[in-house]
């Protein structure tokens, strides 16, 4: 792991502010979502990056009642029911 050498203190709500630099490195912007990772005694946290919610992946996405799904995934739930698939 790499230090930057940047130490803040939690403010009385737990908030933490990320110094501008790290926030233009990761391209961060007002209002991104952030995922919180916990690793031993260490918080990750990273640029959340939407994905399908059976696989994780990130290509060919669509959105169904506010989760996402891979084309993938859509076609593989429509063989499991039964279903046929006609690609156009």
């Amino acid at each position: 792991m790499k230090t930057t050498g940047v130490v803040r203190r939690l403010d009385e709500l737990g908030r933490v502010t990320l110094p501008i630099e790290l926030r233009r490195s990761f391209q961060l912007e007002e209002r991104d979502a952030v995922e919180i990772f916990v690793e031993g005694d260490s918080i990750i946290l990273k640029k959340y990056i939407s994905s399908d919610i059976f696989t994780g992946s990130r290509e060919d996405l669509v959105e169904y009642k506010g989760k996402l799904v891979s084309k993938q995934s859509i076609k593989e739930l429509a063989a499991l029911a039964g279903l046929k698939v006609i690609e156009e």
